[in-house]
């Protein structure tokens, strides 16, 4: 009995975080929206999302760093009390700490501006934003594999490994764009759209997901 209370209030709590993880990803999106608008001469194609880190507002986007670093972790705790542990889960949720933790770095290293050289902190930002990247591709498509074959997941998993393939081949894509007039911003954009989405879905999944039959029936029986 007390085992089933304890993984019924671990699921509470991870239905909590999931929804902390909806709310910043929602905060995040309005910020980016926000920051189009106060900083209209940077371009969504050509100018990556870090650019706005530099100049006036740069603060607005240091915080939409830090927001993308708790929303992460967030999610990363909601899965570690919802998923049955294994290698490849503790690998995939490993790498999804190294995107969050990277994604609060970036925010006390400006990048340089599109277009111009990159020295100093632009190029820590650089390394930082190059490893969280793809510790998120390759952290979401592992998870997503591995929950393929949990049937607690089998409504969710499909669409998650579908948005993380594309997550992984959009990154790809930006990672060969080199130029001035590369739209590396695009799918700078796309990239970073992916992911949000693919968390958007895990939580959205863990905070729908309804408790197992043995642990309800036990909570009835307690008369909780």
């Amino acid at each position: 009995m007390a085992t089933d209370q304890t993984r019924a209030g671990a699921a509470l709590g991870a239905q909590r975080l999931a929804r902390v993880a909806l709310l910043g990803i929602g905060l995040y999106v309005a910020i980016d929206v926000l920051l189009r608008f106060l900083r209209p001469q940077y371009s969504l194609i050509y100018n990556a999302e870090s650019d706005y880190g530099r100049g006036p507002w740069f603060w607005v986007m240091d915080f939409n760093f830090l927001l993308r670093c708790a929303l992460s972790i967030a999610l990363v705790v909601a899965l570690y009390k919802t998923l049955r542990m294994s290698r490849q889960v503790r690998i995939g949720l490993g790498l999804l700490v190294v995107w969050a933790v990277g994604s609060g770095v970036l925010a006390f290293f400006a990048d340089d501006v599109e277009g111009t050289p990159t020295h100093g902190s632009g190029t820590v930002h650089l390394a930082v934003a190059i490893v969280s990247f793809i510790a998120m591709a390759a952290g979401g498509l592992v998870i997503s594999v591995k929950l393929r074959s949990a049937p607690a997941w089998r409504p969710a998993a499909s669409g998650l490994l579908v948005v993380s393939v594309l997550g992984v081949v959009a990154f790809l894509i930006e990672s060969r764009l080199t130029g001035h007039h590369a739209p590396d911003g695009l799918f700078e954009r796309i990239f970073l759209g992916l992911e949000l989405l693919w968390m958007g879905l895990a939580a959205t999944f863990i905070v729908r997901r309804r408790p197992s039959p043995e642990v309800s029936a036990s909570s009835v029986s307690a008369g909780t």
